[in-house]
């Protein structure tokens, strides 16, 4: 099994590399108290955090794929990113949620009088070094000093697409806290986040921002930082419910039977950031795939949806505007309403217009669901299980 496919065999490589040379960029181990609460968990066996079910890969086709790579996976010509203007941000949303993406699974969210940001990396390359790894197309829409006030960071697991040391060590004299999954604290206590503003959860464990109640929900994924020390911290998405309004944040996951339970305990939700992007049919349990993001979006009980996890870095095997061409395919046969914003332009899913779901991306060559489908093997209800075409 690969723990992390969408990295491969460069990254464990690399992360040899890195831990002969003693990087910071690894984290911490954690501690007797965290691990304690760690091995509490249920999803704790065997000396590893653990998917509730079986998760298939096909390691000789993963690195094969890898190594042949895909036409147009990088964009040919600069993408038009949007410069997020921080005097806006500043406002509060008029209908009292409002999302701003600024590329792959990095967005701040203003939701009922708080903002949160997710997964943010605003590093040059998703690597622990910065002479090697894969590199972001265009810089940061938004320089961090100059966001507004940031009440909490969520951080969905430990990859290095996900969790930016450089991003965090700029983030320790901001007055937030960080809500992590079990384990995770340890790295960013390493990289001096003070204790006392890390949360850590297990699955269906909450913390209350202001009026907003956060809570991490089961993904189907991996975690690790470098090989050895794989799984040895928890992965998850986040809900976020306030007075008003109900998020989803999926993380990076594969299809789940625990989705169903996810929309009957806290949806529906006005919006869902679903990760889409950096798929591969040799990995189909790690990542959800187009299809497969609009089914989940659907299955928690979303109305819009915001595909993520993409348009960022080179990570898999597909076309980069491949994730967002099989979404609105995909959702052309469903009731989930799609937004495609610019990276780095804010939207308010409850104000939405025509230009929020404007196509902004090249045309360039992608594979369709019929072409090349990513299914998982699914080890929730058989009914979940759909063909690989777009429109069941």
């Amino acid at each position: 099994m690969i723990q992390r496919p969408e990295s491969g065999f460069l990254a464990a490589v690399l992360a040899s590399v890195v831990a002969l040379a003693g990087c910071q960029a690894l984290g911490a181990s954690a501690d007797e108290e965290r691990l304690a609460a760690m091995q509490r968990s249920p999803q704790w066996r065997d000396d590893r955090f653990r998917n509730t079910g079986r998760t298939y890969t096909d390691l000789p086709r993963a690195l094969l794929h890898g190594l042949l790579g895909a036409p147009d996976d990088a964009p040919g010509a600069p993408v038009p990113v949007v410069a997020t203007d921080p005097a806006l941000l500043a406002l509060p949303p008029a209908t009292g949620l409002r999302v701003t993406w600024f590329g792959h699974s990095s967005t701040s969210l203003d939701i009922d009088g708080i903002r949160v940001l997710t997964d943010p990396i605003w590093s040059d390359r998703a690597s622990p070094v910065e002479w090697l790894g894969p590199r972001r197309w265009y810089p940061p829409p938004i320089a961090l000093a100059q966001l507004p006030r940031v009440d909490a960071v969520l951080i969905s697991h430990d990859h290095y697409d996900h969790l930016d040391r450089a991003t965090i060590l700029a983030m320790r004299e901001w007055p937030t806290r960080f809500i992590v999954p079990l384990g995770v604290g340890a790295h960013l206590e390493r990289w001096g986040i003070p204790r006392d503003r890390i949360a850590e959860l297990d699955w269906w464990q909450a913390t209350r921002v202001g009026p907003v109640d956060v809570s991490l929900v089961p993904a189907r994924h991996s975690s690790g930082r470098v090989d050895p020390r794989a799984d040895r911290t928890l992965w998850g998405g986040f809900v976020l419910v306030g007075p008003r309004h109900r998020l989803y944040f999926s993380g990076d996951t594969g299809l789940q039977e625990d989705m169903d339970a996810i929309g009957a305990r806290y949806g529906p939700f006005d919006l869902a950031l679903v990760e889409a992007g950096q798929y591969d049919d040799a990995w189909p349990d790690a990542h959800l795939g187009p299809e497969q993001a609009v089914r989940t979006a659907e299955r928690v009980g979303a109305r819009v949806l915001l595909p993520v996890h993409w348009g960022l870095f080179k990570l898999a095997p597909h076309g980069w505007t491949e994730p967002v061409e099989r979404v609105l395919a995909a959702a052309a046969c469903s009731d989930v309403a799609v937004i495609t914003p610019r990276p780095g332009q804010p939207v308010e899913p409850d104000a939405r217009t025509p230009a929020d779901a404007q196509r902004w991306w090249p045309r360039a060559t992608w594979s369709t669901a019929a072409d090349k489908p990513v299914v998982s093997t699914a080890d929730g209800d058989p009914a979940h299980r759909h063909p690989a075409s777009a429109c069941p």
